[in-house]
């Protein structure tokens, strides 16, 4: 049975646990399954939810504490931590780590190279 157009796309890797992420980080203190899943606004179910944040446990980006019968949620990373643990995996995948930096910087946006060069002479400094 063929899915209708708006659910069939497929999310791109990660961005569930990026979007749970982001609800942890906005708030004020731990969250619940069903408090993350209010706040995300997204159809998803709360079983859903918690394997999400019992997969993110298990990666080590979140803190799990004991609320009766269930668990609250809080961050211990942020977006851009995972991003730049993916950028770096991605590095080490390649045969030739020269040269799939100079591909990944030659396909920056606009400004983001002088961004990369003012960093990296902070860095330096």
């Amino acid at each position: 049975m063929p899915a209708d157009d708006e659910n069939s796309a497929r999310r791109p890797a990660g961005s569930l646990e990026a979007e749970v992420l982001r609800a942890l980080v906005a708030a004020s203190e731990p969250l619940t399954p069903r408090e993350v899943r209010d706040r995300l606004g997204s159809p998803l179910s709360y079983s859903t939810v918690v394997t999400i944040l019992t997969r993110m446990h298990d990666k080590g980006m979140t803190a799990r504490y004991r609320d009766g019968r269930s668990f609250r949620y809080a961050p211990l990373t942020d977006d851009a931590a995972i991003a730049a643990g993916r950028m770096r995996a991605a590095l080490s995948a390649g045969s030739d780590r020269a040269s799939v930096l100079r591909r990944f910087v030659a396909a920056l946006e606009p400004g983001d190279e002088e961004m990369l060069r003012r960093l990296l002479a902070d860095d330096l400094d």
